[in-house]
């Protein structure tokens, strides 16, 4: 992953690094601000966007977050002037040298795509649309979204191997069995081409799917949905990107129906898990994230259902909690208890009655989808 670089002849002024964060602490909602300092031997520049007694979060002007202990770093000083993103130029500039042979860069309104050469229109208008889709599926819902701050960027390798060979140079635990992933660090989606030169359309609707899930991540972390300091639960991220997969939510004005908003697929995985499921699942993927190292197929198949029963039945009151999940109050690394309390606080203290309403409803879907 590219380290974040910015050079400026603009003023900085020394200060202390708590009263900078103080200061930031009053400034935060006014206008975003920029903060020099020294970490491990390199100079960086960017937003702080959250800070506790040991750990800051620092976003890069390229978009990638850097988190570190508190006295880690050294020499802060905040430069004047607002924080700004990459800059067109810069961006664009910083993508071709990283990637300088083999690619081609398009670009759109929002995403910088790097690409195999000849394949623009494949990819750019896709996550173009998605974007659009992701931003209108949560302003008529009442949730409020802002334009993302840095540049997006998506790079698609040709092949696995090559798409492998960086996973494992920039990011930890990318499983060779992923299709692309989206990277909170970094910022970036990163996927491979599937498609095949015959043109198989599986082929191109697994590609389609892997754009789907990963780009809602992308957008949800810098539209303010999600908050790449405070990480939400894993069923919350997750359950977004899955049910976006269904094109009667990524494209509901052509595919209206209720049906058409149901993942056939993780309903399917549900019912084959129902009998065996336990009691107080609802809680433990609520509480904790270790379901998705431990049961894979389980937690997204959760993830969704849970994601898909409380937005079509508690629209308002999921809502709200995705924005408590955003808020600055929240802890950087909250626990189990906090974790629930922040849902309880929304959906009510009875888990064991509102997971009963849950299984009942996602059974009545089975019924709906084999209408």
């Amino acid at each position: 992953m590219q380290k974040s670089m910015f050079h400026t002849t603009t003023a900085t002024v020394a200060t202390p690094v708590c009263l900078l964060l103080l200061l930031f602490h009053g400034q935060a909602a006014a206008e975003p601000w920029t903060l020099e300092l020294e970490l491990r031997g390199e100079q960086l520049h960017g937003l702080p966007l959250r800070w506790s007694d040991t750990q800051v979060v620092l976003l890069g002007r390229d978009g990638k977050v850097w988190r570190f202990a508190r006295d880690e770093a050294t020499n802060y000083r905040k430069v004047r002037g607002k924080f700004q993103g990459y800059s067109y130029t810069e961006m664009r500039g910083t993508l071709l040298r990283e990637f300088n042979r083999g690619f081609e860069l398009s670009t759109t309104s929002h995403y910088f795509v790097v690409h195999p050469p000849h394949q623009s229109k494949r990819w750019t208008k896709r996550f173009e649309a998605l974007y659009r889709s992701f931003l209108q599926y949560f302003a008529v819902r009442g949730i409020k979204v802002h334009d993302p701050i840095v540049p997006l960027v998506a790079v698609v390798f040709p092949n696995k191997a090559m798409y492998l060979d960086y996973a494992a140079r920039t990011e930890k635990g990318i499983s060779a069995q992923t299709l692309g992933y989206y990277s909170i660090t970094s910022n970036r989606i990163i996927m491979y081409d599937i498609f095949d030169e015959q043109g198989s359309e599986f082929r191109w609707q697994t590609n389609a799917a892997t754009i789907v899930h990963e780009a809602v991540h992308q957008v949800a972390f810098n539209t303010g949905v999600h908050d790449r300091a405070s990480i939400p639960p894993r069923w919350v991220a997750e359950g977004l990107g899955t049910m976006f997969e269904s094109k009667g939510v990524w494209d509901s004005s052509s595919f209206p129906r209720q049906k058409d908003r149901l993942h056939s697929g993780y309903l399917r995985r549900f019912k084959q898990a129902r009998a065996n499921r336990p009691d107080g699942l609802m809680a433990e993927i609520i509480a904790s994230d270790r379901i998705f190292g431990q049961r894979t197929n389980i937690a997204y198949a959760e993830a969704w259902a849970m994601t898909f029963f409380l937005v079509e039945t508690q629209p308002k009151q999921y809502a709200e909690y995705l924005q408590r999940t955003t808020s600055r109050r929240r802890s950087l690394n909250p626990s189990a208890k906090e974790r629930l309390k922040e849902f309880t606080d929304v959906f009510g203290p009875d888990l064991r009655l509102l997971e009963s309403h849950y299984k009942s409803y996602i059974d009545r879907l089975h019924n709906l989808a084999k209408k």
